[in-house]
């Protein structure tokens, strides 16, 4: 996407849990006077159900099936700033529809640090009570469906911030 159309197009942050995905995207929203919204929250919103609660009551396929509903709607718009749920990427037409007014950045951290910064945290379905070895094999999975991105930025040992300024250095994007 040239330099004018990022202007109005959207950024679509992807990675796995805890790499940092919300708090860069609010961070991006307040510097670029984007709209800041993430995918989940408006999932739970559309369901009146936690996401936790929707796994549990309505499973996974139900989940996917919202997210990619979610999604659709979240890239027609402009300006956004979206955080995508770590699985966004399990779905192509999820993928082709943020990159059709936007790009997608993927936030990468390192499996120990991701592993710290999720574990204990009953809020994530697909890793509470998992084991570091489970985890990180769920990494591994899905490290091949993120290469959709256009840029990779590691948020190991960088905060938020630093993070934020990386996505508006690479594509010269300034308020």
């Amino acid at each position: 996407m040239s330099e004018v159309n990022m202007r109005k197009g959207n950024i679509a942050l992807i990675g796995f849990m805890g790499t940092g995905k919300t708090t860069t995207g609010m961070i991006l929203s307040e510097k670029l006077g984007y709209r800041f919204v993430d995918s989940d929250d408006e999932i739970q919103n559309k369901c009146g159900l936690l996401i936790s609660e929707i796994f549990k009551t309505k499973g996974e396929d139900y989940f996917r099936y919202i997210e990619m509903q979610v999604i659709k709607e979240l890239s027609n718009q402009d300006k956004s700033i979206i955080a995508c749920g770590g699985g966004v990427v399990k779905s192509p037409e999820n993928v082709s529809n943020l990159k059709k007014r936007g790009i997608i950045v993927c936030l990468t951290a390192d499996k120990d640090i991701i592993y710290d910064r999720i574990s204990g945290n009953d809020t994530r379905p697909l890793v509470a009570g998992k084991s570091r070895e489970e985890v990180y094999n769920l990494i591994e999975e899905r490290k091949q469906l993120y290469t959709a991105a256009d840029i990779f930025i590691d948020t190991s040992y960088d905060s938020p911030l630093i993070v934020a300024n990386r996505v508006m250095d690479t594509f010269r994007l300034y308020r």
